[in-house]
């Protein structure tokens, strides 16, 4: 795994951006838009992975990298719990379900992969170099 210059170089990071557009589009829909508390939820589930992923990556240490990266992906969960709630509301299309909740669980994943890739490296950070 090559070495990050910026966190918009991290997959997981990109994939999470793209869950948010995804997100922030349905949620605009009428019927979803409605739902003001779910709406908020969801969006900010979705605004908390890129969130956290950039600062984990900004704080320059692998154990400080791996608590964010835990806190992102919960939030990456909580996306996909939210979008079957907006499902069974009748809010979103079974298409568009499938797309956020298929671009949910890649986001995981790749957190996941990212968490495992760092507990197995010999790699402590940048803020350990000095």
């Amino acid at each position: 795994m090559a070495t990050f210059q910026s966190f918009v170089d991290i997959d997981a990071w990109q994939r999470a951006r793209e869950l948010t557009g995804k997100v922030y589009t349905i949620s605009n829909s009428p019927s979803f838009s409605k739902d003001f508390e779910l709406k908020r939820q969801i969006r900010g589930a979705c605004v908390s992975i890129m969130a956290n992923i950039a600062e984990g990556f900004g704080r320059s240490g692998s154990n400080e990298f791996l608590q964010f990266l835990a806190v992102a992906k919960g939030s990456a969960c909580e996306v996909i719990s939210h979008i079957y709630v907006a499902l069974d509301q009748g809010y979103v299309s079974k298409q568009d379900f499938e797309q956020v909740r298929a671009l949910g669980e890649e986001t995981v994943n790749l957190i996941g992969g990212l968490m495992s890739y760092l507990r197995r490296s010999s790699l402590r950070g940048a803020k350990f170099k000095r």
